[in-house]
């Protein structure tokens, strides 16, 4: 996939969204996607994450983000555009 192909995205995630799942099912959702890139919370509560892959998929995981697993209550989710990168290939918790 070349660069203008692929789409990558910065998200903070805030609200009710540690302690409910929100790493594990956005991984469970990114790999169902195909998408590569990392998922972690945050000491201020929320949960930041990188997507990358073809822009319709990142663009579906961000929705999906908007509403998380059903225990999360979502208050706001803030994206930012990041450039590609090379050599990634699945989507990770970090800690």
């Amino acid at each position: 996939m070349s660069d203008a192909d692929r789409k990558r995205i910065r998200a903070i995630v805030r609200g009710l969204v540690q302690g409910v799942s929100f790493r594990a099912t956005t991984r469970r959702e990114a790999a169902r996607l195909g998408l590569s890139g990392w998922v972690r919370n945050q000491p201020d509560g929320s949960v930041s994450l990188e997507a990358q892959g073809p822009a319709d998929r990142v663009d579906a995981l961000v929705a999906w983000c908007r509403k998380g697993p059903p225990a999360a209550e979502v208050a706001s989710v803030e994206i930012e555009a990041m450039p590609a990168v090379d050599g990634e290939h699945d989507f990770a918790i970090r800690y």
